[in-house]
């Protein structure tokens, strides 16, 4: 059991490696073709209009697009932190999966908000955002009593943390249709932690329920 523990303390969290790097260089794509930026906004941002005008990959392709260095940074650095934990108990493949389906399901809550909510269809939206949510959920629901720091300072339960996180959204969201303007993806993010909660519910607890038994 100790060499179990061991070894998975000293896997490597490849997954996360490779998407970073991906995420790295589609933001050195953006700065390639800014001369000619139609062939990024045709094919790595995500809007409702988009998918209805049968552009259906950048429901994928835009979790992995960020054209601003801040917003690449703090997505690959809170990522990083929170993915390589759940790729070590997860393993890989099945990492892999989850971030996938958090990321599609925040790309189609930013398009269901946008247009159901908001009467904007037309907005698009790129980020790891949505997916970054679903893990940084799921790593709570998994370790709720870790420690964050909240603004580098104040340390508090990580399932607080979520829950406090996943408040914040939904108050962005309601300002969003009351008139706000902030450029921030509430409903990505939203779409993101449920699919974490979900797959909590359907896979991870049933895992670990069985690894006690």
């Amino acid at each position: 059991m100790v060499n179990d523990m061991k070894n998975l303390l000293m896997r490597k969290p490849s997954v996360v490696s490779v998407i970073i790097k991906l995420n790295i260089i589609v933001f050195i794509l953006w700065f390639i073709f800014a001369p000619r930026p139609g062939i990024m906004i045709d094919h790595f941002l995500v809007s409702w209009n988009a998918v209805t005008e049968g552009r259906v990959w950048t429901l994928l392709t835009s979790v992995f697009s960020h054209n601003m260095l801040f917003h690449l940074l703090i997505n690959m650095y809170v990522f990083y932190g929170f993915g390589s934990a759940i790729e070590k108990v997860l393993g890989s493949k099945r990492f892999l999966f989850f971030y996938l389906v958090a990321g599609l399901v925040g790309s189609l809550g930013h398009c269901l908000v946008s247009s159901l909510v908001l009467n904007m269809p037309q907005i698009p939206a790129l980020g790891a955002s949505g997916a970054v949510s679903g893990v940084i959920l799921v790593f709570s629901l998994m370790f709720p009593r870790e420690k964050l720091l909240i603004l580098g300072l104040i340390p508090i339960p990580a399932i607080f943390g979520a829950l406090l996180f996943v408040g914040l959204d939904i108050w962005g969201l309601i300002a969003q249709s009351r008139g706000s303007t902030l450029p921030i993806g509430y409903g990505a993010h939203l779409g993101g932690a449920m699919a974490g909660l979900l797959y909590y519910i359907i896979y991870i607890r049933k895992k670990l329920v069985l690894r006690q038994t």
